[in-house]
């Protein structure tokens, strides 16, 4: 099935739906092998095409173990392989994506549309860097961040209730941070020792630019979770850091011989590590 031109639709969501469904229809429709899945995770078995996968999960509501598994995948292509997936991932959520819609748009004074374009928007963004797979219902955050989008947009269209006394408040409103500027406290982590060079961009990519974990780690050659590990000591020494007071300027009692030997450490383990995993390789091509 094709959509030309003049039949596309004006709302986001029906345009989405309409991609969706030229995807999964004959001759050749958008499928996915379900055998892939353990079977104790409840999914039917054998290859089944998109949409008839929706159809099963909205007869099993409470399938919640088999939908979480199936939705990690299809957050996994979606980052990974290709805007086919990311067509399936809006296709596959539509029903509440219109649900929400539906909800927002009662009484809302402006263009549908706007609201269809918000939730499509935050969904998007969600399924693309900001939902982590490693967490329990990943299905349900991705619901969560396309309705805040549309949300926020409903909630800037009402009246608002003005702060009494707003006017009055002199200097800045946004809590002075102590140690300042994130990107600061990072690049001075690196310059100490906590933070590896290496392991800055990731780094930053993730936890301030809350980028998705799946596409860095395939950058870097390693495998997501062996990243999130990564990343979760990293949170670690940051911690420790700035309750030792080592990255809030105090320089002088900085004990800089132990970070160097633990950033030393650090490095020989790694590089073990990359020589153990260049050795397992080799082996397996020799056979």
């Amino acid at each position: 099935m094709s959509v030309s031109d003049t039949d596309w639709p004006a709302s986001p969501l029906a345009a989405a739906d309409a991609a969706f469904v030229a995807l999964t229809s004959d001759p050749t429709p958008l499928s996915i092998d379900l055998d892939m899945f353990d079977p104790d995770d409840g999914l039917p078995s054998g290859v089944m095409a998109m949409p008839a996968v929706r159809d099963w999960l909205l007869q099993h509501a409470r399938a919640y173990t088999a939908r979480d598994v199936l939705w990690r995948e299809l957050i996994r292509r979606a980052r990974m392989c290709g805007p086919q997936w990311v067509i399936a991932a809006v296709g596959m959520a539509m029903p509440a994506l219109r649900r929400y819609a539906g909800q927002l748009c009662a009484g809302y004074r402006g263009d549908p549309d706007d609201i269809d374009a918000e939730i499509l928007t935050g969904f998007l963004a969600a399924l693309r860097d900001h939902v982590d797979v490693a967490r329990p219902a990943p299905y349900a955050a991705l619901c969560r961040a396309g309705w805040r989008a549309g949300h926020e947009l409903r909630q800037q269209a009402s009246e608002f209730t003005p702060l009494e006394d707003v006017d009055h408040v002199t200097g800045p409103r946004i809590p002075k941070v102590p140690y300042g500027h994130p990107d600061v406290l990072v690049r001075r982590a690196v310059g100490l020792g906590i933070l590896d060079p290496v392991d800055e961009e990731p780094y930053i990519e993730v936890r301030l630019g809350r980028r998705a974990v799946e596409p860095i780690a395939a950058r870097l050659g390693i495998t997501a979770d062996a990243l999130r590990m990564r990343l979760r000591r990293i949170d670690t020494r940051i911690a420790d850091a700035l309750a030792r007071g080592l990255l809030t300027g105090v320089s002088a009692l900085q004990p800089a011989d132990e970070l160097e030997a633990e950033a030393q450490r650090r490095a020989a383990l790694r590089r073990a590590c990359e020589r153990r995993a260049l050795a397992q390789v080799a082996t397996a091509q020799a056979a």
